[in-house]
């Protein structure tokens, strides 16, 4: 083979896979709940693509899909114990979805941060296979081959999913109704206003904060609408003096990025329903924080 057939035939085997990129980097973050890891294992499946004989590979698409579906339950498997050790509680890192409102799926299922930190719940093939299904909208028959399960086996993982899901999260509201909450909310945050932050928050809301270890978030969430009420009026004077709050969407819904100095500290997402809010997501870790900052301003 002449050194330009070869060069022909890696330029189709990068186009083939740079066009199934964008859906193996949505299975590999839904999976993993992480960018950073995310592109590791897209970068992984490259290789791998590179090493293949792909003329024994009848459906391209299909097989990236399978490796990258695979690998990311290898990295999550071993995540999860890292995950045990996590300084205080552990939030996907979130992705700026502008460009790509579904992330390169058939649909944005799976995709915010609620969902992404309920998903953690689940055991990694119940992740992958939900997310293949709900997101990718893959069949059964294929889902089964590509996590080496049975037909009613897969279909069993997605029930369960499903299941969880509907358990722990209520329907959201629309966006619309989501941006002016958080609006309204970030008012009554600043200012400490306990009145009006009982009357946002869901009963049983819980307030979630993860800085990694870094200084000012706290290690256990808060839980309870007296108590969050509480705890966000005490902190309004230390935390919200000279921050600037930008507009901004994460993982496909309004979220606030909150600067101090023009630094990123915290990044806000609000799981809301119609009884109110029923998660506050506080992403203030800079090593997650700052890939999301470098993508809103690339």
């Amino acid at each position: 083979m002449s050194t330009e057939d070869e060069r022909d035939i890696l330029g189709d085997a990068t186009r083939t896979f740079l066009a199934a990129r964008p859906q193996l980097f949505g299975i590999a973050y839904r999976v993993l709940g992480s960018a950073t890891e995310a592109e590791d294992i897209v970068q992984e499946a490259w290789l791998r693509w590179q090493n293949t004989d792909r003329g024994a590979v009848r459906e391209p698409a299909a097989f990236l899909a399978t490796v990258t579906a695979r690998l990311a339950i290898n990295v999550a498997q071993s995540a999860r114990v890292r995950r045990e050790s996590y300084v205080g509680p552990w939030l996907p890192e979130p992705v700026d979805t502008r460009a790509d409102p579904q992330l390169g799926a058939e649909r944005a299922e799976a995709l915010d941060m609620a969902v992404l930190f309920l998903l953690e719940k689940l055991n990694p093939v119940e992740r992958a296979a939900y997310v293949l299904r709900e997101a990718f909208d893959h069949p059964y028959p294929q889902i089964a081959e590509m996590l080496e399960l049975t037909e009613a086996n897969a279909r069993q993982l997605v029930s369960r999913a499903r299941r969880h899901l509907a358990s722990d999260r209520r329907r959201p509201v629309e966006p619309a109704a989501h941006r002016r909450l958080t609006e309204v909310f970030l008012t009554a945050a600043q200012t400490g206003d306990l009145a009006v932050l009982e009357g946002l928050l869901a009963e049983d809301v819980a307030s979630y904060s993860d800085g990694g270890g870094v200084r000012g978030a706290s290690r256990i969430p808060v839980v309870g609408r007296r108590h969050v009420s509480r705890y966000l009026a005490a902190f309004a004077p230390r935390f919200w003096p000279g921050k600037e709050i930008r507009p901004v969407e994460a993982n496909g819904v309004p979220a606030a990025l909150v600067l101090a100095d023009g630094q990123a500290v915290a990044l806000l997402c609000l799981d809301a329903s119609d009884r109110g809010i029923e998660r506050l997501l506080w992403v203030m870790s800079p090593r997650k924080l700052a890939p999301y900052v470098a993508s809103l301003d690339g």
